[in-house]
């Protein structure tokens, strides 16, 4: 006897209504505990996002953040940090060297975990943001680039990748005056303590 199925298309409609169904962003996944990245999400995600107890949002797309996107982080008091870098088209003269130090620190700062930075599809901008994370947490230059080719995919840039390795990660420990950060290998976890700002330095374990 042949068995038949009954396939029904959910449309955004119904999952935006039914909030038991958990729906990540496109390119979502954990960075570290308490870091995690993804795509520009919209409201068939926010039941998920509820789920990870954000304290913060890092969005690098320049565009005003979405009313509807608003709405949602105000009634969780998620904080909104917006750094508008354009997209990396070639040739690669739009990110800021700046910017990417601004937005780590905020990655950096226990205070705004968990967190969750993103860009419009997370491959580009916020590959370099991570990977530029990578190595403040000494990664070996292959394995930084390999996790951005992984997200990236076919559109993988160069000029990314350059980006990320020319990264003078020295311009973001004299602007961190108190904050430590100690990377912890067995599990691969980002431990923070506070450090007096007359000391004004950053170290590595």
């Amino acid at each position: 006897m042949g068995l038949l199925l009954e396939v029904k298309e959910i449309t955004s409609n119904e999952i935006n209504n039914d909030s038991s169904l958990l729906v990540t962003p496109y390119n979502f996944s954990m960075v570290e505990r308490g870091i995690y990245r993804s795509s520009y999400p919209d409201s068939s995600n926010f039941s998920f996002l509820d789920t990870l107890n954000l304290k913060s949002i890092i969005c690098l797309c320049p565009e005003p953040y979405p009313e509807e996107n608003c709405k949602f982080l105000r009634s969780k008091n998620i904080r909104l940090f917006q750094f508008g870098m354009e997209g990396t088209k070639e040739p690669f003269v739009t990110v800021s060297k700046d910017t990417i130090t601004e937005a780590l620190k905020v990655i950096l700062d226990v205070r705004n975990h968990p967190i969750m930075v993103h860009c419009r599809h997370g491959k580009h901008r916020t590959g370099c943001v991570i990977g530029c994370l990578r190595k403040m947490q000494n990664w070996c230059l292959p394995a930084v680039l390999e996790e951005y080719q992984r997200f990236a995919g076919v559109k993988a840039r160069p000029t990314d990748m350059k980006f990320i390795e020319n990264y003078d990660t020295t311009r973001l420990s004299q602007c961190l005056y108190g904050i430590i950060y100690r990377y912890v290998s067995h599990n691969r976890r980002l431990v923070y303590q506070e450090e007096s700002v007359q000391q004004k330095r950053i170290t590595s374990i």
